[in-house]
């Protein structure tokens, strides 16, 4: 059993942004369990990376005893957080809405416990209180309690008021007033004490703390995480493709897997602290040893084999691990057709034919080669290969022997240049 104080290890992991009251509340969580929320709307069919931080966070509190409640968006995801955002949000219907709040659901809940006896995770909607509240008693009851002088100056509303061509919209200027009732909602309800959330949440969170305090004079607490940005100054969870999903449907187990084996080095032990689980004090001696012996090469594979174990599960990780051996070790021992078909997903280049008269053609259709001239000569240098097997001859004619479960070819130009071909 660990006995640190659970708010003294956050500290350590480097996962407390912002938070409140917070001797007060090292000492309540020592003396009680308590329940703490994170709210997550739906506005896209799936998570991204950005949101295993708070989902993980839940789960160290979980493990400590503590009830973690998770509150999908359904109604505040129908307006769009406007925090730091540079423009609107696209407003959605109620409909695709519903339909996404479905596949959210089903995804935090592979992250936290939902079967225990006594602390569970519970999974609420606020679609649930807001569709029996009208605007009159809204306004009247819970509008009358915030200033719009306090409102204009977060600094999430003042960075859009102050850009003309923008600007904010009241839809979304409301938006953390319903984001403030949730709070007070699910304090009521749930006997909720402490909220959770990104750096960019600190706004609304406080919102719902300042609600609470004036309706039901209670102290409530609030805890912000570090928004984590990549080395390119990219946010976390955005890559210069696009965004890497937690749905193997829209980023493969395969693609998840690369994102965490290409952080950039001066990541690594960080990541290892607000992802894992491993002792900070194990994690602080392999940072001290991190240039010996490729230590940092296998934390970050370490790093990789965690979090695609945990969000996608042993055998995607190993799907993973045999597509990253055909690509860069080399080796299409074992290889599987689902893992081809990972690749043609969203791994690597892929083009499909019905016919190929050759290999220098194949080069050339593949964007391996620009001229069947240089082709020809690639092939003869050596550096070329048909399912990670050499091929000398430049006058090579493709066989049913090339193509892997009769519909797919890995040609590779050196170990880092590949192209798949799927026969029609």
């Amino acid at each position: 059993m660990n006995c640190t104080n659970l708010i003294d290890e956050l500290r350590q992991r480097n996962l407390i942004f912002h938070i409140t009251h917070e001797n007060k509340l090292k000492k309540n969580i020592e003396r009680n369990l308590i329940s703490v929320y994170c709210g997550f709307d739906p506005t896209e069919e799936s998570l991204h990376v950005g949101h295993l931080l708070p989902l993980i966070t839940l789960k160290r509190f979980q493990k400590r005893g503590h009830t973690p409640v998770i509150l999908i968006g359904g109604a505040t995801s129908l307006i769009g957080d406007p925090s730091f955002k540079e423009k609107e949000r696209l407003l959605n219907f109620d409909h695709k809405i519903d339909m996404w709040v479905l596949k959210i659901i089903k995804q935090v809940s592979y992250f936290l416990d939902i079967n225990i006896n006594s602390n569970s995770a519970i999974i609420l909607n606020n679609k649930k209180w807001f569709e029996k509240i009208n605007i009159l008693s809204f306004l009247r009851d819970i509008g009358k309690h915030f200033s719009i002088n306090t409102m204009i100056n977060r600094e999430a509303v003042k960075q859009r008021i102050n850009r003309l061509d923008r600007g904010i919209s009241f839809t979304e200027f409301s938006y953390s007033l319903l984001q403030a009732y949730d709070f007070f909602m699910l304090n009521k309800k749930k006997q909720v004490s402490l909220q959770i959330g990104g750096s960019d949440q600190w706004g609304n969170i406080s919102a719902g703390m300042h609600l609470i305090n004036r309706i039901s004079k209670k102290e409530v607490y609030g805890l912000t995480l570090p928004l984590l940005m990549q080395s390119n100054g990219i946010k976390f969870g955005k890559t210069e493709c696009g965004t890497i999903w937690l749905d193997p449907k829209k980023t493969t187990p395969y693609k998840f897997y690369q994102f965490w084996k290409n952080i950039d080095d001066s990541n690594v032990y960080n990541f290892l602290k607000l992802f894992t689980f491993l002792d900070c004090n194990e994690i602080n001696k392999r940072e001290l040893n991190k240039y010996k012996n490729q230590q940092i090469m296998q934390d970050k594979s370490y790093l990789a084999k965690y979090m695609t174990r945990l969000v996608h599960g042993e055998e995607n990780l190993l799907a993973a691990e045999r597509i990253t051996q055909i690509l860069f070790l080399e080796n299409a021992k074992n290889i599987k057709k689902s893992d081809l078909q990972q690749l043609k997903q969203d791994g690597i280049h892929c083009i499909e034919v019905d016919q190929i008269r050759d290999l220098q053609e194949a080069l050339v259709l593949c964007s391996l080669s620009i001229s069947r001239t240089q082709a020809k000569n690639m092939i003869i240098s050596n550096s070329i290969s048909i399912n990670t097997n050499k091929i000398t001859n430049k006058n090579h004619i493709f066989h049913d022997k090339d193509k892997l479960f009769n519909q797919f070819t890995l040609i590779s130009r050196g170990k880092k240049n590949h192209c798949l071909i799927f026969w029609k």
